[in-house]
């Protein structure tokens, strides 16, 4: 998992609430777990104007010019903002997955769908929970400044105007930020204990060698 520690980005405001994981990637597309390959799907129904099929080219459809990731000024955005209760319904892992591969490393929203919340730290995109008026005050200068980017500094947990002028200050589980500093998923926690494991699985295979 890629380590997060500072991140400077472009912002895209999503100017909507109760965002569903269903919305976010659509059914339709879960039939792979391989983690790539689902940013092209991303707010699927929103970006495009036909229905989308697995396996159809995306740069061939044709694409909503009114849904706000099409619009030239929020290409490449790497920060998300969005109103409460963002990923909201199924507990599907392959959201934060799509948002991950679209482009984005972190999200800011007054809250977050438990399950959703928790996906997002176990593959390394961090959402940030701030204020109903501070998200209100990053969407007014999203929308009045092309271009308008954010710094997030994980260590210090601040999300900051680029010049300094505007900081506010999120929480984060002390766990959780170990983990994303450090770039450990759940299978890199346990591969820490890498020697320990092979040390017993050696002793529990000398004791009991028909398993073998």
């Amino acid at each position: 998992m890629q380590p997060f520690r500072t991140l400077t980005g472009v912002v895209a405001p999503l100017d909507r609430a109760n965002v569903d994981t269903d919305t976010i990637i659509p059914k339709q597309f879960l039939k792979s777990v391989a983690r790539t390959g689902f940013g092209a799907n991303l707010f699927d129904a929103w970006r495009y104007l036909d229905r989308g099929e697995p396996g159809a080219d995306a740069a061939k459809r044709p694409l909503n010019p009114d849904f706000v990731l099409n619009q030239p000024r929020y290409q490449r955005a790497q920060i998300l903002i969005a109103r409460r209760n963002f990923g909201c319904g199924s507990s599907r892992e392959h959201a934060p997955w799509a948002l991950i591969d679209y482009g984005f490393r972190a999200l800011i929203a007054p809250s977050y769908a438990d399950i959703f919340f928790t996906n997002c730290y176990k593959n390394g995109l961090l959402p940030i929970v701030l204020s109903e008026s501070e998200v209100d005050r990053l969407f007014h200068d999203a929308a009045a400044f092309p271009g308008f980017k954010l710094d997030i500094d994980l260590e210090r947990q601040t999300v900051s105007s680029v010049d300094g002028a505007t900081v506010f200050r999120f929480e984060v589980e002390a766990f959780r930020k170990h983990c994303l500093l450090n770039g450990l998923d759940e299978i890199g926690l346990s591969l820490q204990h890498a020697d320990e494991i092979r040390t017993f699985e050696a002793k529990h295979l000398a004791e009991y060698p028909w398993l073998a």
